[in-house]
Parts: C-alpha cells; structure tokens; sequence
C-alpha cells in the first residue's frame, strides 16, 4: 500500500488518519476504474494503451489508476503517458517530464501550436475550447495512429458523461452522453474512458491529497463555455440539496429502455397491435400437419 501513497503521509505519524482515508479512497477508485473496465472491456491482453495526459487532475488520476491496476491484472498491458504541447503561453513544459519518470511511467510529447490556429481563427471574445478540443482530438488521434496504440484512454468522469447528457438534452433535441468506449468516427480508435463512473468530488480530493503537480487549464485565458459551465452548477445544486441524484441519473444511462422512450429506429412500435396472421387450417392446435 506504501508505494501508492504520498511519502510525506507515511513518514509523519500525526498524519496517519489522512494516510488511511487516503488508501480508503484510493482504494474505492481502483475498484470503480477497475469495473468499468471489466464491463465494458476496456482492455485486453497486449494492448497498448495511449493515456492522455493534460495535467489536470482527472487525467492524473486515471494514470495513476491505471498504473497502479496494471500492477494487479491478470493480464498484460502497456501505458504510455501522452502529452500534447500546444504551445500556450505560459504552459509550463518541465511539469510532466520531471513527474513522469519519477513514476517510472514511459511518456510522449507531442508539440503543435493549436494556440496560434485557435487565437487566428475565433473572433475575440468567443470561447476557444470547441474549436481547441477538435484540433486536440485530431492530433492525438494522428500520434496513435503512427504509434499503433489500440487504445486511447480518457480521463472523463461520471459528471463529465451526466452533463453532457444535459448539454445534448437542453441544447440539441436528443438522448446522448459520453459512451465509456466507443470507436472514433472514422473506425481506426477505440477510445475507453475507465473513471466513467467515479465522481468528480473523489478525484479532486485524490489528486490533491497524492500532490499531483497540477498544470491549470486556463493558459489560453479562455473559460468553460456559458452553457456547460451552468448544466455544472445544475448539477452541483441537487448533489447539495438532493445527495445521490446525480448519482441515480448516471446509473440511468446504463439502463436505457426503448419501448418506453419515442425513438422508431430503436423499437418496433408499428408492430405492436398489428393484426396477426391467420393461422392455416391443417395447423390448428392439436393438430399434425403431417398427419393422415
């Protein structure tokens, strides 16, 4: 259990109650991370998995879940750390190679100014972050692609897929969230996102008790957009007045119903009270059609 912990938690006695809420909670992630990946089959033997690390918290985390469930597993995988530079002022480029060989992790760093296309591109004032994302996604994409990662992990949380359920719910006209695993649209990636059931809340209090040198996502000076950033406080509202909502509404997406929704692609309703076909005389009940 040591190796998982901060040293200054082991190595001062007085903090030893932090140390064990600490394995406590590491504890309860790794078995969160660890079903996830089970039931969505996240990984497999000789798999190749490029995690993708900004330097936030949740990307931290799911390294260090990972890492510390690849130690365990019965099968083996590999983890390469990837970071993508993309060159915004200020972004402090030591950070990730002075943590990660300290943990022993091999690692990657991609540099592309997406900075200079994004400033370029948006008029001033309007938020950065779509556009951003995109050129993120499509250069992460290319780097697995040449190094023929089979995975490409993601460090989105279970409020992650429960606000952008609202944001397609409120902003779009449909029933989507983020899938745990999917292939990218054009077939060549699957892309898992083992913390898809863990709580925000749980990693910012891991991330900040395992010390991760966390590099802000606010460089660029850009803000979260308007309408996600208010589906947030939507959602932190009812956990503070109605604890364990969010919780039963993320356990709704992986009980999805669709003879009770509208969608006609997804269910037969015009087959339902359709006149049945007659029945042939010589196959009445009781009756052999093959007989005399």
């Amino acid at each position: 259990m040591s190796a998982s912990l901060p040293l200054q938690l082991i190595a001062d006695p007085a903090r030893s109650g932090s140390a064990r809420q600490l394995a406590a909670l590491g504890a309860r992630l790794r078995r969160q991370v660890g079903q996830a990946i089970a039931d969505y089959a996240m990984i497999q033997a000789g798999d190749k998995v490029m995690v993708c690390l900004s330097g936030g918290k949740d990307s931290y985390t799911l390294l260090d879940m990972l890492l510390q469930l690849q130690n365990k597993a019965p099968v083996h995988f590999e983890l390469v750390a990837v970071n993508l530079d993309q060159k915004q002022p200020g972004f402090p480029a030591h950070v990730l190679p002075d943590y990660l060989p300290a943990r022993g992790v091999p690692y990657q760093i991609i540099e592309q100014d997406t900075y200079s296309v994004v400033s370029r591109v948006v008029p001033q004032g309007k938020a950065l972050c779509s556009l951003c994302s995109r050129l993120r996604r499509g250069a992460l994409y290319a780097h697995a692609a040449r190094h023929r990662f089979t995975k490409i992990a993601l460090g989105h949380h279970r409020d992650d897929l429960v606000a952008t359920f609202f944001m397609n719910l409120f902003h779009h006209a449909r029933l989507a969230a983020m899938a745990p695993k999917l292939r990218s649209d054009d077939g060549r990636h699957v892309v898992i996102r083992p913390l898809a059931t863990v709580r925000e809340a749980d990693i910012a209090r891991y991330a900040a008790a395992r010390g991760f040198p966390i590099i802000p996502c606010t460089l660029c000076g850009s803000q979260e957009n308007l309408q996600r950033r208010q589906v947030g406080q939507m959602l932190a509202q009812w956990d503070r007045d109605s604890p364990g909502r969010v919780d039963q509404i993320a356990r709704a997406l992986a009980d999805v119903r669709p003879a009770q929704l509208a969608d006609p692609r997804l269910f037969d309703f015009a087959a339902l009270g359709a006149p049945a076909a007659p029945v042939p005389a010589n196959s009445r009940p009781g009756q052999d059609p093959a007989g005399d």
